[in-house]
């Protein structure tokens, strides 16, 4: 158990209610001769979903540690993503609920961080930059402008994303997972 005043963005806690909530924002109050107050904003690992929630300075709370282990994406099994961890080869089924965000990600032999509490999966993590070819964008007329041109690319995953104009289909391209954003062509 910790202090409220000690809670840090990025932990995990445990609620009253049992549910694991990561601290996605944190802002200690301190208004005047009032008792200071902790105002968070905390994501459920069990629905996504987002809350505000203002603990007082007096509170504890059970700060809950995960445990990260890297897997490696197999294939698809109807609604399921399967994982192969690499010390073990245990292969592990995880449903499109616990994938999230990550599931667009999703290519074989790209290893994620899975965070783990009790034995069952919470949170999956892709890397932090993964390739993916482009499947189609449109042609680049050369000389139509002096300035830095965008143009929309669908990749082989079905994600769009903003590419300069030279980019062309069949490229392969590294890809920033945290905001969906073009890096630079991959060598």
């Amino acid at each position: 158990m910790i202090d409220a005043t000690q809670i840090r963005k990025g932990m995990i806690l445990r609620m009253d209610d049992g549910q694991l909530c990561r601290v996605q924002e944190m802002q200690l109050i301190t208004p005047g001769r009032w008792k200071a107050m902790v105002q968070t904003k905390l994501r459920s690992l069990r629905d996504n979903s987002i809350r505000d929630y203002r603990f007082r300075s007096v509170d504890r709370v059970e700060q809950v540690h995960l445990d990260e282990i890297e897997m490696e994406f197999l294939y698809r099994s109807g609604e399921d993503y399967v994982f192969m961890n690499h010390q073990t080869f245990d292969q592990v089924f995880l449903t499109a609920e616990v994938m999230g965000e990550a599931a667009k990600y999703a290519i074989p032999n790209v290893i994620f961080v899975i965070e783990m509490f009790e034995g069952r999966a919470v949170n999956v993590a892709p890397p932090t930059t993964v390739e993916l070819k482009v499947a189609h964008t449109e042609p680049w007329m050369k000389g139509a402008t002096a300035a830095a041109q965008f143009k929309p690319a669908t990749m082989e995953n079905g994600l769009v994303v903003s590419v300069p104009a030279f980019v062309q289909e069949g490229d392969i391209l590294k890809i920033d997972t945290r905001e969906d954003k073009y890096l630079e062509r991959a060598r």
